[in-house]
């Protein structure tokens, strides 16, 4: 039996889970060679209203998408980092934090704490394992 309070803040973690793994997909079907094109219409990135642009880079995209989500903001913003401090790898870094944000999502349903899950992770960092995720999808 859970509390109100149980279920608001269920509630809001998968919010934060749906919202930051929806803009890794977004931008994840642009990769590869048979990456699929984008179409953003006016108003964004700058462009004037009835402009369109049509783009398969996901820095360009994410700048254009408006999310109130923190979790899905916090991706956008990683996107930016890469592209000020490299230049490249942007849409990568996304797809990569949000697969791992998916992954996190599973644990969590199995009641596995956050802390434990970053934790893991850390350790895993000097393993090969999060290379072979990062390859495999």
């Amino acid at each position: 039996f859970r509390s109100f309070g149980e279920e608001k803040d269920e509630t809001a973690r998968i919010s934060s889970f749906v919202g930051a793994i929806a803009i890794g997909d977004l931008v994840k079907s642009t990769l590869g060679p048979k990456g699929m094109d984008k179409i953003l219409t006016g108003g964004q990135v700058g462009s004037r209203a009835g402009d369109v642009v049509v783009t398969n880079d996901g820095a360009t995209i994410l700048k254009a998408v408006g999310v109130d989500n923190p979790a899905a903001k916090i991706l956008i913003d990683i996107s930016k980092v890469q592209d000020d401090e490299v230049g490249d790898g942007t849409t990568s870094v996304v797809v990569f934090a949000a697969e791992l944000l998916r992954e996190a999502e599973k644990l969590v349903a199995q009641k596995i704490h956050p802390q434990v899950i970053i934790s893991g992770w850390r350790i895993d960092e000097r393993s090969e394992t999060t290379t072979r995720i990062a390859r495999s999808r």
